[in-house]
């Protein structure tokens, strides 16, 4: 969504074609049903430097060398959710950028399997619990949530899969479309809220103290913080606009106070689970053990 109206704008200003190659992508995307990775954290070492100010140039993904095909890219994204059971990833830049960083104003898709690709894969707390035998611990063993670091070692992307060469004034444009859109998915925390309101009034029920006030309290506090992180980002959407390209972006200052409630909320509703239900839930054996 984000790539939609500033490729549109790009090619406004600058003549080019990025607009057309996207919507060539995405058509044959969909045709396929694939699922896509977008990859914006670099892994940035000095905060304080932009890309060419670091004594590591690989700390920022950046276009390495260029032909007549296309160009090859050397970097690193960091934490990338999904990456491994993705189809393709869409690189892209992490941060505003000058004149200097021209090599680092790049867009472009590449297959996960791509030559020049190498993969660091990340841990979750808990990860090896859905694992084990028996179905106590809900989840997915075989194809679930992972995080990774990406390393790309001259990696190559064709000309027909570039959508940003060089452009650094769109860089930030860019970032914050894509990061409006992606705090104000944070909708989806709700439903796993959801859940575990229900599990929480569930063991309350299994406790006998259903009717306890402090119980009702915390449980309705808990709605109350869920739907807060549902109401902004639904009413985030709602106050969209329609851009040049034709698509329509969601309210930012809505997307934001939604990120921000989603920094925050979950946590508290977390710990009003714990407190309903007692050490059990958080020291609960094994299944096996339990058994």
């Amino acid at each position: 969504n984000s790539l939609h109206s500033t490729t549109f704008e790009m090619d406004e200003k600058h003549g080019t074609k990025y607009h057309k190659r996207l919507l060539e992508f995405i058509k044959m995307v969909q045709h396929e049903n694939l699922v896509i990775g977008g990859a914006m954290t670099d892994v940035k070492g000095d905060r304080s430097k932009g890309p060419t100010e670091q004594e590591d140039p690989d700390l920022f993904l950046r276009i390495v060398d260029r032909d007549d095909k296309g160009v090859y890219i050397s970097g690193a994204k960091a934490h990338q959710t999904g990456c491994i059971n993705s189809h393709w990833m869409i690189v892209m830049p992490a941060i505003r950028l000058t004149e200097a960083d021209k090599d680092y104003a790049v867009v472009g898709c590449i297959p996960v399997d791509a030559p020049g690709i190498t993969y660091i894969y990340g841990r979750q707390s808990c990860d090896t619990r859905s694992m084990e035998p028996g179905d106590m611990d809900q989840g997915n063993s075989q194809f679930s949530g992972q995080e990774a670091m990406v390393i790309f070692d001259r990696a190559f992307i064709p000309n027909e899969l570039i959508f940003m060469d060089g452009e650094y004034e769109f860089a930030s444009m860019l970032i914050e479309r894509f990061t409006c859109y992606h705090r104000r998915s944070y909708v989806c925390k709700t439903g796993v809220g959801d859940v575990l309101i229900g599990a929480a009034a569930s063991i309350a029920d299994y406790n006998g103290i259903p009717n306890v006030s402090h119980i009702k309290d915390k449980l309705v506090e808990m709605t109350h913080l869920n739907e807060s992180i549902y109401g902004t980002g639904i009413a985030s959407s709602y106050q969209s606009q329609k851009m040049k390209s034709g698509v329509w972006q969601n309210d930012e200052m809505l997307a934001n106070v939604c990120k921000h409630n989603v920094t925050r909320f979950p946590y508290q509703i977390g710990r009003f689970a714990q407190d309903i239900a007692g050490g059990l839930m958080v020291t609960l054996p094994s299944e096996a053990e339990f058994r």
